[in-house]
């Protein structure tokens, strides 16, 4: 009783249930139609999800974050230039040769960080190089015009300090909002928003519902036309488990790879935001921009996934076709 009680109530004497209504050829059909239209689904949404993913990736490594990075270091180093350039009066060093190599050195970098800055963020830059440009020649003309006259230096060089730290128009202040910005782009470029989110649930929906339709066509050529295991359904069965889980995982991989980005470029922004010794904020904002180029540069192998997601994607669809469809042919169209 419990033998037979179980054999009637199985999952399979149940589906056998199920499909009974419907003849084998009919059911056959159907189940090739769904498994079109699952397959085609899943396929579209992997690709365009995997396609902006990668494409997020790829953006903050090429200009996001060298753009909140550069900013950082060029802030940084105008900075440590009213340093130097303090250092030197403190110590009566003005007008000694060779004495003005740090602070111009780090103008120097500091404009050409912006210059590069300018090539990867739409940002206008151009008020802030014109002031900068401005500071360094009221710092020139600082040290080298009145190097007998102390009160005229002085003068000249509060005008330059003036120039770099003056709220809201002077250099410091704008690069600060500068950075402000540029990080929320960075923010907004990383992030997965809610669009990509369903199309990955559309795409895990699709791939389950093609799995269970793979194992009911299994099913039914088994119990209704006595055939052995198809190799294309079971290839396809496999295939499908794996684009299930495979770029999906690497997607949730590479956001979580991205959010640890988007920390340390936080991190370097607020550290150039830091009163106190620019020289070690400097050293601190190189040491953390290494460590954000070596984790953008091993997200590369999630192009291989993607790569291998879309030639799967295709074989998804093409495989249960040839299965079912072959099977269709040679048992029951040839005979139309």
């Amino acid at each position: 009783m419990t033998a037979a009680f179980r054999l009637r109530y199985s999952p399979a004497a149940l589906w056998r249930r199920c499909l009974s209504g419907l003849r084998t050829r009919r059911l056959l059909e159907l189940h090739l139609v769904v498994l079109l239209v699952l397959t085609a689904v899943a396929a579209t949404a992997l690709f365009l999800s995997g396609r902006q993913a990668q494409r997020s990736a790829d953006a903050l490594a090429a200009r996001e974050a060298p753009a909140v990075q550069g900013l950082a270091a060029s802030r940084l180093a105008a900075l440590r230039a009213d340093e130097e350039i303090a250092r030197l009066v403190k110590k009566k060093l003005i007008g000694v040769a060779g004495s003005g190599e740090a602070y111009r050195s780090q103008l120097s970098a500091a404009d050409q960080g912006l210059s590069r800055i300018a090539d990867r963020t739409d940002q206008d830059l151009g008020t802030i190089k014109g002031l900068l440009a401005t500071y360094s020649d009221s710092l020139a003309r600082g040290t080298s015009l009145y190097r007998d006259d102390p009160l005229m230096r002085t003068q000249r060089l509060r005008q330059a300090e003036s120039l770099l730290t003056r709220e809201k128009v002077g250099v410091a202040p704008r690069l600060k909002v500068l950075q402000s910005a540029q990080l929320e782009h960075a923010e907004a470029t990383a992030a997965m928003g809610w669009w990509q989110h369903a199309g990955w649930w559309t795409a895990e929906i699709a791939l389950s519902g093609a799995v269970l339709t793979l194992l009911s066509a299994l099913f039914v050529l088994r119990d209704r036309c006595g055939r052995d295991w198809n190799p294309y359904l079971l290839a396809a069965l496999v295939l499908t488990v794996l684009l299930a889980v495979v770029p999906l995982m690497t997607a949730y991989s590479t956001q979580s790879a991205l959010d640890g980005v988007l920390e340390d470029l936080r991190q370097i922004t607020e550290t150039s935001w830091q009163g106190g010794a620019t020289e070690a904020a400097q050293r601190n904002v190189t040491e953390m921009s290494e460590e954000v180029r070596r984790q953008l540069a091993g997200g590369t192998w999630t192009d291989s996934v993607y790569r291998g997601a879309l030639v799967g994607s295709l074989l998804a669809v093409v495989l249960p076709v040839l299965g079912l469809g072959l099977r269709l042919d040679r048992d029951y169209w040839r005979r139309w």
